[in-house]
């Protein structure tokens, strides 16, 4: 008989390598899953996501009680004692149960030389919790659990938002589906959810939204395996809208992966004349294509695997409309990966604003005169949003921008922003921008 598996121990060792810079939550998760038994992969899940999400109040926590840092091959330690700390701290788990669980966590890492000093220090938060987070009240990390760049970043950039998206940040995201109009309206997905006795609201601007009360499997969703529904963001959901595709266009799809933009299109529409996916890495091409089959949209887009900075993949042909879903910091998705906080450095946003540019400067050689093309991120800081439109507007004579009329974020000098809503939708950004008919150029 195998010897049971400790899940603290297995959490310790997702988190550890992201302690180090390495991976994310998304790469080192799913194979620790793999080992895990089912009947503990939700509480695997629920340690590695609640750790992440508290991660900065818990570091400040940790570095109150230790004397000294561990040592770099020991960064395993630090990642059960935050775990141990967030279990105290903000789940439901009997306190008893959290500690000794964790402490029995030193042997399975191969370190029990460890256990008695996370015994002391977890013993020692229970009794001094109350004064030690009154002592770190006032200090921003504590309080806000960012990081000092990141909420300098966001005070500058937002200076009336500020606190509501960092503390949209750290609550749950709620799981929103997406209603395959092809199949049925949104009106009957709503039926068939409360029928099948999970309870659901249409979502307030995306009008193929849905937003269940609470999380479920997919497999619970009734039409999901048949295509008629799909898991996306509301603020995602409004994409396709923007494209205001026709009848006959040809569309490309920039940075396409995972495919929920391009398959929203392609469900609204289904006399395009043909639709292009451009995606760099091979793996997430991958992704495209699974959820393509899964709506039965494979035979209706050629997906290739290629930069969009580029023109290598290119046939010559141009295209009426181009989604550039430009690869960014995703600041605004924190609350579905909370990794993001400790993994996303400030000197990282210059760098992707230089992709950013090189890809919308390089597509719009691509689009026919008089097309339309919609730029798009998940970030919530205006370097990678309506300052990158405003640099490429100043390079571009042909392109105009078209303001966004909508009751959805907030209306921006060159597009409109979306802040992360508690119990709503994501943080994006997107802008119109058309090209100049021939017979209108200067």
């Amino acid at each position: 008989m195998a010897e049971p598996i400790n899940i603290r121990a297995l959490a310790a060792n997702v988190l550890a390598p992201l302690l180090r810079q390495h991976g994310s939550l998304s790469t080192h998760l799913p194979d620790a899953l793999v080992h895990c038994p089912e009947q503990d992969r939700a509480l695997l899940q629920q340690l590695c996501y609640g750790t992440m999400r508290e991660l900065f109040r818990l570091e400040r926590l940790a570095q109150h009680f230790l004397r000294k840092p561990f040592r770099t091959q020991d960064l395993d330690l630090q990642a059960l004692l935050l775990i141990g700390l967030w279990q105290l701290r903000a789940s439901r788990i009997p306190a008893h149960a959290a500690l000794n669980e964790t402490v029995s966590a030193t042997e399975d890492l191969n370190k029990a030389w460890a256990g008695k000093l996370l015994n002391a220090i977890l013993r020692r938060y229970q009794r001094e919790h109350s004064e030690v987070e009154a002592e770190l009240a006032n200090d921003p990390v504590f309080q806000w659990n960012h990081p000092q760049w990141f909420i300098s970043k966001l005070m500058h950039n937002w200076p009336d938002h500020w606190q509501d998206i960092l503390s949209a940040n750290d609550t749950q995201a709620p799981m929103t589906l997406r209603v395959n109009k092809r199949l049925l309206t949104r009106k009957k997905a709503l039926d068939r959810l409360s029928e099948a006795g999970l309870e659901a609201k249409a979502c307030a601007y995306s009008p193929d939204g849905i937003t269940l009360k609470k999380p479920a499997d997919v497999a619970a969703l009734p039409g999901f395996a048949e295509g008629a529904l799909s898991v996306q963001d509301e603020a995602a959901q409004l994409a396709a809208g923007l494209l205001a595709t026709e009848p006959g266009d040809r569309v490309l799809d920039a940075c396409a992966a995972p495919g929920g933009k391009l398959c929203h299109l392609l469900e609204q529409n289904t006399q395009l004349k043909e639709v292009v996916a451009v995606e760099l890495e091979p793996e997430r091409a991958r992704r495209i294509h699974d959820n393509l089959h899964r709506l039965g949209l494979q035979l209706e887009c050629q997906v290739l695997t290629a930069d969009a900075t580029s023109h290598d993949w290119w046939d010559g042909q141009l295209f009426d409309r181009i989604l550039v879903d430009a690869p960014c910091s995703a600041t605004g998705v924190i609350r579905r990966h909370p990794d993001i906080k400790l993994l996303r450095q400030g000197e990282d946003i210059a760098a992707l604003a230089g992709i950013q540019l090189g890809i919308l400067t390089n597509l719009w050689g691509l689009l026919k005169p008089g097309g339309r093309l919609v730029y798009a991120t998940c970030s919530i800081f205006s370097q990678e949003n309506e300052r990158i439109i405003e640099r490429f507007l100043k390079q571009q004579p042909d392109a105009r921008h078209q303001s966004i009329d909508a009751d959805w974020g907030e209306a921006r000098p060159y597009g409109r922003q979306l802040f992360p809503q508690v119990d709503g939708h994501d943080g994006f950004y997107y802008a119109v921008l058309n090209k100049q008919a021939d017979d209108t150029q200067a």
